[in-house]
């Protein structure tokens, strides 16, 4: 094996990137490793253009080889690996949305990224990933605009971590995933402990100091073995295309596109004239129709925010649509919803309570053992957008956008301790007009009120939009230094359907009044600011307290009580050395106490701690039969009895189904007595009080002192002196 290996120290970390001829048929690659974790990250373009395609057609996959923990993983029946875990769906697009940018988006040359996790050490593979992605596609002969770095990097104990370990990062108040190039960002994925804005611009800016050390590395690494890039011919559209459009339809554009109303509607209709048009004209150059419209409408949106701070729907740049909140209506079956309108975009988030058991088991390459007790997940059927298509599954915009608006509620949940269901919320758009995700957010917040689930403070969420005049990746390379340094803009709040699509930055904000819980950036451009980022964080707090006041206006706080259909948990504590007594042997006590009491499960931890879930009443009646096993009876404590079996030297009496004891003849009454039958005989209901227990655990109880008047309202009346029954006599059996 030939090889050459580079390395680079990041946040006190080696990072050793190892060039070999292991994967020799791509067109680029490289072993990267920190620590114990190892990824192989190849490049392959096809050789040929994709006929008939309309856009780049890349391809990013994570790929999670169960070998990597060192343990043979998966199921009994299946120790294969399968469809992509979801953590590595997420990875995938991080990656994705990354290293996207910098292609030329006029290529229609397939190109697939292929990282494979080979050992997984303490470091989370993900990062290792972006970078090696990077690193194999400069060194590759593709046409690329890279290099692009990225960290991790986390606030914990006002202490900031590049690149934490696992362990680091467990109860990090802010965590950010940062991807850039030139001092500047190109993608966020991040999560925070309501973090203010300062905050998560302090992180941005240390972030991109360790970036700038990462891409100075790439950049020597590619000098000395990188290959001489592909000559790609991008062909361009016909000038007698371009002239015609602009004499038939160039005058209509602007009207077209700035006409007032929200999305395509406004300039749908030209659209579909020009297709029909282009064909008549030019029946061999039909493809490059839909760009020449594009271009325009691209064109005239930059024009007018930049220029004139106008917006296709007559907003100004810091409007938010019109808002709607609703929390319940839906179904009295359903334990919480929530409906949220944002302008056109609708959505219905349902949520559902469940036990302990009822969480998600977690076991993959990466967590083995382990559960998810908080579920957010995410639909977006072809309707909502006013299209057919195929229903069923999910893809993995689906999967990225339930896990941003997972992780913007996650950080308001109440802890297991105070509210120990689990929670599952399914978000359904309805209809789409830019952002359902921040819309998910916010009906997500109103379902877990509606739910009564005690969160401690709503959170909203909100794309906020970029404009930047004339920068994109294809033609960034006519613009002087000069220009490069801070271009015009425009910031936008709320962006809809063609904001977002012909736009520079969707940079999802969510939070709550007190800072920001989750972030997540896509753009267009190749980098941008972070000076641009922190004025468009402020814009974004804005517009969230503008949404939060309709959300509580809606539904003020979580209810008092979690819905009427919902399961109720009861939580208690046992000692540990009492939990074999509560299972029993097989789980045979356990198991009747679920069939008493038609409780739906019992769940007992190592700690003692037990979780009882069930309806009407059962929760309740479980736990009663817990308590009266595992109760330590305390002296003086006062009970109702049964007799249920006569002694000459007392009376032997239950007070619930696992506890009895004795009452001595000489505790029956505060006088002398000829026998037990004077005074209680089995079946009668007498009070009792705890006099004492032994080292064994069984109970003495006294009549007399629960109630000293007992036995004369019964009429029993003292023996006299004479009376030498054995019954007084200090006998204890």
């Amino acid at each position: 094996m030939q090889k050459k290996t580079f390395s680079v120290s990041i946040g006190g970390q080696e990072m050793i990137a190892e060039f070999n001829d292991l994967a020799d048929q791509t067109n680029g690659s490289v072993l990267m490793r920190s620590g114990n974790t190892v990824i192989l990250a190849t490049v392959v373009m096809g050789k040929t253009d994709r006929e008939g395609m309309d856009y780049f057609p890349l391809t990013v996959d994570y790929e999670e080889r169960f070998y990597a923990a060192g343990e043979i993983l998966g199921s009994r029946f299946m120790r294969r690996e399968g469809r992509p875990s979801e953590d590595a769906i997420l990875s995938g697009r991080v990656i994705d949305r990354t290293i996207r940018p910098l292609f030329d988006q006029r290529v229609r040359r397939e190109v697939q990224v292929v990282i494979t996790v080979l050992s997984l050490g303490e470091t989370d593979p993900d990062i290792l990933a972006v970078n090696a992605s990077s690193l194999a596609l400069l060194t590759s002969d593709i046409p690329w605009s890279g290099p692009v770095g990225a960290v991790r990097i986390i606030k914990k104990n006002e202490v900031w971590i590049i690149n934490p370990t696992y362990a680091e990062r467990v109860d990090a108040d802010i965590e950010l995933i940062v991807s850039g190039k030139d001092g500047k960002i190109n993608m966020i994925e991040a999560g925070a402990k309501e973090a203010s804005d300062d905050d998560i611009t302090e992180g941005l800016t240390r972030a991109a100091e360790e970036i700038t050390r990462i891409e100075a590395f790439q950049k020597t690494v590619a000098g000395e073995i990188g290959k001489k890039k592909i000559a790609l011919t991008i062909p361009e559209t016909p000038e007698e295309m371009k002239k015609g459009f602009a004499e038939e339809f160039g005058a209509r554009m602007k009207g077209a596109v700035m006409s007032g109303i929200a999305g395509w509607e406004g300039m749908s209709p030209l659209k579909e004239e020009w297709n029909t048009r282009a064909k008549e004209l030019f029946p061999e150059g039909g493809a490059f129709a839909e760009n020449i419209f594009e271009d325009e409408v691209n064109r005239i949106l930059h024009e007018g925010a930049v220029g004139r701070g106008a917006r296709a729907d007559g907003r100004a740049l810091t409007d938010v649509r019109s808002l709607f909140a609703q929390a319940g209506g839906i179904s009295p079956l359903i334990h919480g919803t929530g409906i949220f309108y944002r302008g056109g975009t609708h959505v219905f988030s349902a949520l559902t309570l469940g036990g302990p058991r009822d969480a998600l088991l977690l076991d993959g390459m990466e967590v083995q053992e382990g559960e998810k007790r908080f579920m957010h997940h995410y639909n977006f059927p072809p309707f909502s957008g006013g299209e057919t298509g195929r229903m069923g599954g999910t893809n993995r915009r689906m999967i990225g956008h339930g896990a941003l608006a997972e992780r913007a509620l996650s950080y308001v949940l109440p802890h297991k301790d105070d509210f120990p269901y689990t929670i599952r919320i399914v978000s359904e758009s309805m209809a789409s007009n830019g952002s359902t995700s921040m819309g998910a957010v916010c009906a997500g917040t109103l379902a877990l009120m509606d739910a009564g689930v005690p969160i401690t403070r709503p959170v909203a969420g909100i794309a906020m939009g970029l404009i930047m005049e004339e920068l994109r990746t294809e033609n960034k390379e006519q613009r002087t230094g000069s220009e490069q340094k801070m271009p015009r803009y425009a910031i936008l709040t709320d962006i809809q359907g063609p904001e977002d699509h012909h736009g520079d930055m969707d940079f999802k904000v969510a939070g709550t009044e007190k800072g920001v819980t989750a972030i997540q950036l896509d753009i267009k451009v190749d980098s941008i600011p972070i000076a641009i980022l922190k004025e468009a964080l402020a814009h974004a707090r804005d517009a969230r307290i503008k949404i939060l006041k309709v959300l509580t206006e809606a539904i003020p706080a979580p209810r008092a009580d979690i819905c009427a259909s919902a399961p109720k948990i009861i939580r208690m504590k046992i000692r540990d050395d009492q939990i074999g007594m509560v299972i029993g042997g097989s789980g045979k006590t356990i198991n009747k106490i679920k069939k008493d009491t038609a409780v739906e499960e019992i769940e007992i931890e190592d700690d003692g701690t037990i979780y009882i879930t069930g309806k009407n009443g059962s929760a309740e009646k479980a736990r009663q039969i817990i308590e009266d096993m595992t109760r330590e009876y305390k002296v003086g404590e006062r009970f109702n009895g049964e007799v249920v079996q006569i002694f000459d030297f007392g009376a032997l009496v239950k007070i619930n189904s696992f506890t009895e004891g004795l009452v001595h003849i000489s505790e029956l009454a505060p006088f002398r007595i000829r026998s037990v039958r004077e005074v209680v005989n089995i079946g009668d209901v007498i009070p009792v009080s705890v006099r004492e227990t032994d080292e064994q655990g069984r109970i003495k109880f006294s009549l007399k002192d629960a109630d000293p008047e007992y036995a004369a309202r019964k009429g029993v009346k003292p023996a006299d002196a004479s009376f030498g029954g054995g019954g007084q006599r200090n006998f204890r059996p």
